[in-house]
């Protein structure tokens, strides 16, 4: 009785707040959609994570990668499975040293071998994510695979020099303007390999409860950017012929460094209900090598497994917005061509 009490107030409160503070009442329902998009992913990651999740590794000597925040958290768990995969690995960091000491603690010398290439690059400063790729262009004529994993989460909010909200510079539009950088080395790579290269976008289920603001882009739900930017990225590299083809990964919420200034920052509720780095970091490199992808570019990943998108990811007309939108801020004329 106490409950369907409550349940009654707090509807009334709901509807009172519709009519006269319509501004909290959609942040509230923001709020309330986002804990039910929490719960679901933690559903499917208990049912289908032990089942589905999962990733074969073999042999990919010739294959050169270019990864962004790969000495910690997932990004750690990420290069150690390309490593086991054989290939040479290019690393955009931003602490080069800091990086070297933290991966040769952790993974095994037998692994390394000379396979990691450590470069700077801070994906929320644009001039950092200019000079990584010219180093990028100058070591290889062509690369197989770039994985835009670095990432940071629910930060107090502040701009970069660029003047971008920072966990937007450095989620996605430092990632945007690389891939932008890089497509003729991934073009390259594909016609010196046979085979397609990838791009892999690290994102997340809670691109479900994003929404595109265009007139303050800085309070975008930066998961939903990524998400429309690799799917209509697709789109882009189809109608160039190019041969490549992009994903978005979700690994899943994971018990990572990310967390650190979030609400789930309580270690021993982490550790409860999250994933480990090292499951969390599978569909990322399912995304990025699995054989029977290759006739799915533009998937969304979840438990090595393809998922459904949002809505808004799959209109054709709000994505290349979005692109253009995004290629005009960083004045790009032609996303993909020098």
């Amino acid at each position: 009785m106490i409950f369907v009490l409550l349940l009654i107030l707090f509807s009334i409160i709901i509807i009172l707040l519709k009519f006269l503070m319509p501004h909290i009442y959609q942040i509230i329902l923001f709020e309330l959609y986002s804990a039910y998009i929490c719960v679901d992913t933690k559903i499917k990651d208990a049912i289908d994570g032990p089942r589905f999740n999962k990733v074969s590794l073999y042999s990919q000597s010739s294959s050169i990668a270019v990864l962004t925040g790969g000495n910690r958290g997932i990004g750690l768990e990420v290069l150690k499975k390309l490593l086991q995969c054989e290939m040479t690995v290019i690393l955009g960091v931003r602490n080069i040293e800091a990086a070297r000491k933290s991966i040769e603690s952790s993974i095994d010398s037998s692994l390394l071998m000379n396979k990691v290439i450590y470069e700077n690059c801070d994906t929320g400063d644009m001039s950092s994510v200019r000079e990584f790729a010219k180093r990028v262009q100058e070591r290889c004529q062509g690369i197989n695979l770039l994985i835009n994993n670095a990432g940071i989460l629910e930060v107090p909010f502040k701009l970069t020099k660029d003047g971008f909200e920072t966990q937007m510079a450095v989620n996605y539009i430092g990632h945007f303007l690389l891939t932008h950088l890089l497509m003729p080395q991934l073009i390259a790579g594909s016609k010196e390999s046979g085979r397609i290269s990838r791009i892999v976008c690290t994102s997340s289920d809670s691109h479900f409860a994003g929404k595109i603001k265009f007139d303050d882009f800085n309070c975008t739900k930066v998961e939903l950017a990524i998400a429309m930017f690799t799917k209509h990225l697709h789109r882009v590299c189809m109608k160039n012929g190019w041969n490549v083809q992009p994903y978005a990964a979700h690994p899943g919420f994971v018990n990572s460094g990310l967390f650190a200034s979030s609400a789930l920052g309580f270690n021993s509720l982490r550790q409860s209900i999250l994933k480990t780095t090292e499951q969390g970091s599978r569909s990322i490199v399912y995304a990025a090598i699995a054989p029977e992808l290759e006739s799915n570019g533009g998937a969304y990943i979840f438990n090595c497994r393809p998922s459904k998108m949002c809505k808004t990811a799959m209109d054709v007309v709000e994505c290349r917005k979005l692109l253009l939108f995004t290629c005009d801020f960083l004045g790009i004329k032609n996303f993909g061509i020098k």
